[in-house]
């Protein structure tokens, strides 16, 4: 192409001298065109002791050249681009110049040396190398004494045609295949002697990721052990999220429960910036396990895995593994597949796996359920695992029919302790993040009634002895709440939270320590809190947060608690509630309790649960600023059931709503003073605004 542009640059010199002038009046880019560069001469000499030399000059931006041939001949050769001049020189080393000219006339000159000689060549080096950026591209250059020039053959073709070089020139030559070639420079003078040096280049495809069994230059090597055998075909199953021609197949025959396959790869592995594998899998069946391990290659000791288990059968899904907790710092160059670890296979379409697209990312595959658990993204396998005979299933949001949940019953029959494994048995498909610092999850419940006990489980999906659990009472009923799971603050049972365990899996359990009696929970929002949220007393007041200190400030003669409740009858089968015995004081005897922040109004309702040792006893609610009593508004209703739940409504629709009001005063029998007997003694619950 570069003799082409001077040829072409030669025309238009002379198109400018000829008489089509009309054509070409505007010569600027004459006056534009750059000062010749990059200049260099290939001598080549006849080896038949006549010291005839052929002398090509080449450079870039010139379009012809003066070549002065360093002897006694003064008168240089006029040389347009692309041709060459010969000259017969005697032995010795001669200093020959170039100098090129543009289009415009402006010259650049170089001197070369020559050597001319009749001797053999003597210490002749040759260096052969793989390009760092082309691993089918093979670079030589030559030194040597007594030589005028080299050639070099690549060893690829037959009937080869040498590539003619000069010392301290590169050569180079592009593969068309992978293969094993002799590369031979020769050193040649002007005599019929001449030295030559070969050496054997292997041009080898590296495996790198990602792994996609597309090349056809690439040899993918597997070293299958103790029943395991990867081999690479043409696939099988072509369609879904996996069209391409060739992947790789696992088929696991009889050996050992860890049979599996080593992929060597062509460096280490760089995890500085993604660490999450991904490879896609056809599994003959639902709940095959696969492992993904990577392994130093001198040691396998260093090494790093995990693994999860298909969700779908007879088709391709994608398959995230979490290495986000491996240790950067080792050199991992060897990928381990192992299919079913633990059982041992035997060669059967049942044990016959494929996989491909081996590779790593920034995030996990869409389909593979992680934190948060919504269930509205699209394509992602929301599957759960009941156990105890819980029936969960997929619905709507009672109040919303756009918003997807989960519907779980916990049915007559159902164990105390059925509950429901989120996403597959083998959990999220990244850890959870939870330490003692970031202790807590939240999960968002529709349930049928209050005080029913909500336990959450998070454990190893691969050792479930490593685990932690807490409960959470539910504080409304038929209305959504997201209750908070605090793992360091309120564990259930002996097993602290362990910084250094994987936690990925969870199980939820509804009405825990019950038997199933038909009762229906909706439940959504399954998240990992990365701040813990403190828990405050606010409205509803329901005193089941076994988080938080409900603090009463009595006086006069009121005397109120929190206590279990001992009538879970009726409208209230809540497990605490709270209790006021009326005692010799003031008429006006009672209690009151502070909630975190202002009461927000937006509702002027309150309601509350009550239950009296008589109809007609007096039960006044009022509401007060923080620090100034004056501010206040009250309402007061009487019981209209003896020995049972009764829920009492109190209108504050006249409330100023300017004030703030941060307290909740209760008085029972206003204007009477009580006597600390049973005629004395309430229970209410459930304080709210509706």
């Amino acid at each position: 192409m570069k003799i082409f542009n001077y040829l072409m640059s030669a025309v238009l010199v002379g198109l400018l001298f000829t008489g089509c002038k009309k054509e070409y009046t505007d010569t600027s880019f004459v006056d534009a065109a750059t000062v010749p560069d990059k200049l260099s001469a290939l001598f080549t000499i006849t080896q038949d002791n006549t010291g005839l030399v052929t002398i090509t000059p080449n450079g870039e931006g010139a379009v012809s050249y003066d070549v002065y041939y360093g002897d006694a001949t003064t008168t240089p050769a006029k040389v347009a681009a692309g041709k060459s001049t010969t000259h017969t020189y005697k032995e010795g080393v001669f200093n020959v110049k170039l100098v090129a000219y543009n289009i415009a006339g402006k010259t650049t000159e170089k001197t070369q040396q020559l050597t001319v000689t009749f001797r053999a060549p003597e210490n002749l080096e040759a260096t052969v190398g793989i390009d760092a950026s082309n691993n089918f591209k093979v670079n030589v250059g030559a030194k040597a004494l007594y030589e005028t020039f080299f050639q070099v053959y690549f060893g690829d073709v037959p009937n080869e045609v040498p590539a003619n070089f000069n010392e301290g020139q590169t050569v180079s030559h592009v593969y068309a295949a992978t293969g094993v070639y002799t590369v031979k420079v020769v050193a040649l003078s002007g005599g019929a002697a001449k030295t030559e040096y070969t050496k054997v280049v292997t041009i080898v495809d590296p495996v790198l990721l990602p792994v996609t069994f597309e090349s056809t230059t690439i040899n993918y090597v597997f070293n299958n052990f103790d029943g395991g055998n990867a081999s690479v075909i043409a696939n099988p199953q072509s369609g879904g999220i996996n069209t391409s021609a060739k992947v790789g197949r696992m088929i696991k025959g009889a050996g050992q429960p860890w049979g599996g396959s080593v992929m060597p790869l062509s460096a280490p592995i760089d995890f500085s910036t993604n660490k999450i594998f991904r490879m896609k899998v056809y599994s003959p069946r639902v709940g095959a396990k696969v492992l993904l391990k990577v392994e130093n290659a001198g040691n396998g000791a260093i090494n790093f895995e995990k693994e999860r288990t298909t969700t779908v059968a007879n088709a391709w899904e994608e398959i995230g593994f979490d290495f986000s907790t491996i240790n950067t710092a080792n050199v991992y160059n060897n990928i381990v597949l192992i299919f079913e670890l633990g059982t041992v296979g035997d060669g059967s379409p049942n044990f016959t796996f494929l996989f491909d697209d081996i590779q790593l990312a920034a995030t996990m595959p869409s389909n593979q359920i992680d934190l948060p658990v919504t269930f509205d993204v699209a394509g992602t396998n929301y599957t759960v695992t009941d156990f105890g005979n819980n029936a969960t299933a997929d619905d709507v949001d009672p109040t919303n029919s756009a918003n997807k949940v989960k519907k779980t019953t916990k049915p007559n029959g159902a164990e105390v302790w059925a509950g429901t494994t989120i996403g597959t048995p083998s959990g999220f498909a990244r850890a959870i993040p939870i330490n003692t610092t970031t202790s807590q999850m939240s999960v968002r419940v529709y349930s049928p009634s209050a005080g029913l006990k909500i336990r959450l489980k998070i454990e190893d999906a691969n050792d479930n002895t490593k685990s932690v659990e807490t409960d959470v009472n539910t504080t409304v009923g038929n209305a959504w709440e997201n209750l908070i799971f605090d793992f360091k603050n309120q564990v259930v049972g002996t097993a602290a939270i362990n910084a250094a365990y994987t936690y990925n899996k969870a199980s939820i359990f509804f009405d825990f320590g019950n038997a199933g009696n038909g009762k229906v929970f909706y439940w959504d929002d399954v998240q990992y809190l990365s701040t813990n949220v403190t828990a405050s007393v606010s409205l509803p007041l329901n005193f089941e947060n076994s988080a938080l200190t409900y603090t009463f400030t009595n006086f006069d003669g009121g005397g109120a608690t929190v206590v279990d409740n001992p009538f879970k009858t009726g409208i209230n089968a809540s497990n605490k509630v709270g209790k006021m015995v009326k005692s010799a004081g003031q008429p006006w005897g009672g209690s009151f309790i502070e909630l975190a922040g202002p009461i927000d109004f937006a509702k002027k309702t309150f309601k509350m649960k009550v239950y009296s040792p008589r109809v007609g006893a007096k039960v006044l609610l009022k509401v007060e600023n923080a620090t100034n009593g004056a501010l206040n508004f009250e309402k007061e209703v009487t019981t209209t059931v003896a020995n049972g739940w009764e829920e009492l409504t109190f209108d504050y629709s006249t409330i100023n709503t300017a004030n703030s009001y941060h307290k909740i005063v209760l008085i029972f029998e206003l204007g009477t003073v009580g006597d600390g007997s049973s005629n004395f003694t309430f229970y209410f619950d459930d304080i709210n605004l509706f």
